[in-house]
Formats: C-alpha cells, structure tokens, sequence
C-alpha cells in the first residue's frame, strides 16, 4: 500500500490510499485543481482515481467532490445514514454515482473497506480501516471523543491518521472564538484534544500501533509542534518513548509523508 495525506486541518481533508489494483481518496476538501495537482506530484492522474470514500458532509471534507467526481466520472462511497446530508449539497453529480454502504466491511477491489461511525456534529461521520492483505491503515479525525468501539476497531493498524485538533489551555483563551463556538468543539461531538488523543495513542501503541500521523491541527487554537509535545510528554509518562515504541509525526495543509506498507 502507498499512502499519503494530501491536505489535513479545517482548511481541506484529503488523504490518498492506493494498493497494486485500486487507488482512492478519503474526502476531497480542497477544490478539484489542487487535489488534481497534489496527485499528479505522487505521479497519479486525477482519472486514476477509482472511488472517494467520505467520512461526512461538512464543506472542509467535500469541497471539490462536485466537480471533481462530475469530471472523473468517480464512485462516491458514504454511509447510508449520511448519503442524504452530502446528496443535498451537490448541484452536478449524479446519484447513480453515488454508493452507500452500511456498518460492514466491504472490497473495492483488492482494497477491503472497514468503517466506525464517529461521535461529531454532522448528520453521520465515518472513520476508515483500510487493508490489503495484512497491512492495515486507519483515518480518524472529527469525533469529540473516542471509546472502545472506536479503539477495538482500528487496534493493529501499522499506521494511524488521528485527530490532535486542539489544545485546551489555548483554545479557551483563544478571544476570537464565542463561547458557544468553544463548547461546541470541547464537547462530546467536537473535536479531539491532544490530551485525548495522546492517551488514545496510549492503547494503540500498547496493541502494536507503529506510526501515528497527528490530524486536523487548528491553526488557531495548537500547532504542530505543540500537538507534538504534548502527546510525546503524556506518552513519555506512561512509560511509552517516541522514536522507540512508537513515531509521531504531524499532518498539516501541505503534503505529509508518503508511506509503503509492505
């Protein structure tokens, strides 16, 4: 498997899976030129591209699925309980295609598709366990909080894309952010923290987890390296060492890094 985020945070979500049959993005964020652009760098055409898989509705995980799915002729892959949500934003796609599927696993070809529903505030938002044979990855972002269902789901993942949105401490002094703004990423369906994330890697690197990717960083309210810290301290005092037992790195706006799974 080649793997690569192509975009991650509240600007645009967009991550690129490919295996030897089959090559996919999970959401399409940014518009449909610069998704184009970003793959043509990894030396993929956009008509490669054979499904989108999309976690939820809100515009900074679909922004350039309308024209970009219209152009390509591309299978959109949503849970049923959130394809009406995405449906009703697109003005050029055509139904037949889209695919919904439920809470089992399903193939795109050689590309077996696993999904968790996520506790965040749209109509449904779905994470993705993907594998090809015995490599398996993981892409969880936008959920308040995670729980057992969540963590028994993606445990074994060799590589793990997780949210670290925001630290506490900034984002309630952050004086540009309305309270109601405020509670509503502290809450239940928000955003995760990167306390909670880091005590989320706690379990994953304790069931062989290698490689954790921090996720959908606020650049109003963390940044990288402070995600980064905050999660290497809190795992530094449970006994667990970044670069031994397990590495950390982070996503942003920009390309990240491109990982083979073999």
């Amino acid at each position: 498997m080649r793997v690569c985020n192509l975009s991650s945070g509240s600007d645009g979500n967009c991550t690129y899976v490919e295996t030897d049959n089959v090559k996919v993005l999970v959401d399409i964020g940014l518009c449909a030129s610069e998704v184009a652009k970003r793959l043509k760098i990894l030396g993929v055409e956009p008509s490669q591209i054979n499904a989108i898989l999309l976690s939820h509705e809100h515009n900074d995980h679909i922004k350039g699925l309308d024209v970009f799915a219209t152009k390509y002729k591309t299978k959109i892959y949503v849970h049923t309980r959130g394809v009406g949500a995405v449906y009703i934003k697109m003005r050029k796609l055509p139904a037949s295609q889209i695919y919904s599927f439920d809470d089992l696993p399903f193939q795109i070809s050689d590309l077996c598709v696993d999904n968790v529903s996520l506790p965040h505030d749209s109509v449904h938002c779905s994470g993705y366990i993907l594998s090809n044979g015995s490599r398996k990855i993981s892409i969880i972002t936008d959920l308040g909080h995670t729980n057992d269902v969540i963590l028994n789901k993606i445990k074994g993942s060799s590589l793990v894309y997780l949210e670290s949105n925001h630290d506490i401490n900034m984002l309630k002094s952050n004086p540009n952010y309305p309270a109601k703004l405020k509670a509503r990423i502290l809450g239940k369906f928000g955003h995760l923290s990167n306390l909670d994330c880091a005590k989320a890697i706690e379990y994953l690197a304790k069931s062989g987890t290698k490689q954790i990717m921090l996720s959908h960083i606020s650049r109003k309210n963390n940044t990288q390296s402070l995600a980064y810290t905050t999660v290497c301290d809190y795992l530094k005092s449970v006994g667990i060492v970044e670069g031994k037992d397990i590495k950390i790195a982070t996503t942003s706006i920009n390309m990240s890094t491109i990982f083979r799974l073999n």
